[in-house]
């Protein structure tokens, strides 16, 4: 990472610390993929596309269900997909970039390819999972499946 060059007297020129940071949070990103590559596992669309991101996400454990929502401003339904298998929760899409008639002089909200997996806990019922586009906020609610009483074993001679 190159550090900022101090021209002059007063303030740095030229230093953005904010496009830094995504710089660096991109690297890093790309340094976890491919380090860590798990062929076959990830978002098909995604993979297929560099740079592809991932939305920011809250996870709250309620006592009936398991509420995930992510922040997706700018996201039309019918270009989102939410899928569940093998015990994970997989939501991916693309959000177009709007067109513009100016010169576009920052951007910093996330536009194309996005992808979000998730491993579900055994004690969901995936048959009963809805999603629902609020606001730019995508609610998906996972319900939990009935918990059996715990009970006493008695051991027997």
């Amino acid at each position: 990472m190159t550090l900022p060059a101090h021209r002059g007297r007063g303030s740095l020129s030229g230093w953005e610390p904010f496009r830094e940071l995504e710089e660096l949070r991109i690297r890093m990103e790309q340094l976890m993929h491919s380090t860590f590559p798990f062929p076959g596992r990830g978002f098909p669309e995604a993979e297929a596309e560099e740079g592809a991101w991932a939305p920011l996400a809250d996870v709250e454990d309620t006592e009936d269900a398991y509420l995930m929502e992510l922040e997706l401003p700018g996201a039309e339904k019918d270009r989102i997909s939410v899928e569940v298998s093998d015990g994970e929760l997989d939501i991916h899409g693309e959000i177009k970039e709007k067109e513009r008639t100016g010169v576009l002089r920052r951007q910093t909200r996330h536009v194309g390819r996005f992808g979000y997996r998730t491993s579900l806990p055994p004690n969901v019922d995936t048959e009963h999972i809805t999603a629902e586009l609020t606001g730019g906020v995508l609610t998906v609610r996972v319900p939990k499946t009935r918990k059996a009483k715990p009970r006493r074993i008695e051991i027997t001679d």
